[in-house]
């Protein structure tokens, strides 16, 4: 039933509950009192004057005595309800029929949800709690999975949270159901790799690279896959192609990329070489907030400073590091790293030259 039709009825009853007291009329009560009692009583002593039946001393005796009883009695007697006016009533009425429905809707329409949908009391009795254990919430969404398995929000919802706990086996179901019922998508694809790699204590099998290889498919830029391709790579031997997919990602990543550091762990691990601090990375870094700038360019610098510690033979690298140093204001950085770099490429001829040309045009040399 509509919910505006419900109520226009209580509205109605509420109207006709107020104006059915104003159109009754009053009924003066007829008879039955004691002063009526002692009206009948005169005029049947006059009847019986009038027939002979008394004298008139005993006809006036009468009289007086119920004359007497007759004002005790009305005195006693409640005064009559006055009728209220037809001006007041008018009144009333205009108050009930528009009064009543425009206060309803004035506290109703700032205070009610009109467009709510129907909330059962045991609907509620089930809704979750957020104060709830998130072991008592699973179960709740898996309860309600399995009396609406096609709910592709549901097995969306659910699938990371499985993940989450350690339950890859039920989280590569749901990722599956996800992508059946909610849709195939580049991002559900590689949360399905993913999982099935935790599935398999951190490897990537060829199930797992198979749902990469799709994500990479609907979208070139998908991070996860790329990322977890590459570390198929690395699993297989390939370093050089680990390190070439893990170098692409960098290359078209923003500057402030969370997930940079990971990737250029990676490219340490397998032995490659990481881009250097580029000057597109510091130009983007001048479009960020202060205290985002500063902290983003010095995780990087510290990142390029110590995998120039690792491998000092990057010329390029030690003079992006120093220029990053004069950039924030380090020059006691910049000329020990200046030292550091010379050290590192001194057995170097070519490398050396390279490097003390580089540090003149930064302005630095000496």
């Amino acid at each position: 039933m509509n919910l505006w039709f419900v109520f226009a009825l209580m509205t109605v009853a509420a109207v006709f509950a107020v104006l059915w007291p104003l159109g009754r009329r009053y009924q003066p009560q007829a008879g039955g009192t004691e002063a009526s009692v002692y009206r009948d009583q005169l005029a049947e002593i006059d009847r019986d004057l009038a027939g002979g039946l008394i004298g008139a001393a005993e006809a006036e005796q009468a009289r007086i005595e119920i004359g007497r009883r007759l004002l005790a009695a009305s005195a006693s007697q409640p005064p009559l309800p006055a009728q209220p006016t037809n001006t007041l009533r008018r009144a009333v009425a205009i108050v009930a029929l528009v009064g009543l429905p425009l206060a309803a809707l004035a506290i109703y329409l700032p205070l009610g949800s009109p467009q709510l949908g129907d909330f059962p009391l045991a609907a509620r009795a089930r809704a979750p709690d957020g104060k709830q254990p998130l072991v008592n919430l699973v179960a709740q969404v898996e309860a309600h999975l399995e009396k609406n398995p096609t709910d592709g929000r549901g097995w969306t919802v659910l699938a990371p949270v499985l993940g989450r706990l350690g339950r890859y086996d039920d989280a590569v179901r749901a990722w599956r159901n996800a992508i059946t019922y909610a849709g195939d998508s580049s991002e559900r694809r590689a949360d399905l790799g993913e999982v099935l790699t935790a599935a398999a204590g951190g490897v990537v099998t060829g199930e797992a690279k198979a749902e990469f290889e799709r994500s990479l498919a609907m979208n070139a830029d998908e991070v996860k896959a790329s990322y977890f391709l590459g570390l198929a790579a690395e699993q297989d031997g390939r370093s050089g192609d680990a390190a070439a997919i893990w170098n692409a990602m960098l290359a078209k990543a923003p500057p402030d990329a969370p997930w940079r550091p990971l990737v250029t762990a990676a490219i340490s691990r397998v032995g490659g070489v990481a881009p250097a601090l580029s000057d597109d990375t510091m130009a983007a870094a001048k479009q960020m907030t202060e205290t985002d700038r500063n902290a983003m360019i010095r995780g990087m610098v510290d990142r390029l400073a110590a995998r120039l510690k690792q491998n000092g033979d990057d010329v390029e690298g030690w003079l992006r590091l120093v220029r990053a140093y004069l950039v924030m204001g380090e020059r006691d950085k910049a000329a020990s790293a200046r030292a550091d770099a010379r050290q590192a490429v001194g057995s170097d001829a070519e490398r050396l030259r390279q490097l003390n040309e580089g540090l003149k045009n930064l302005g630095l040399d000496g």
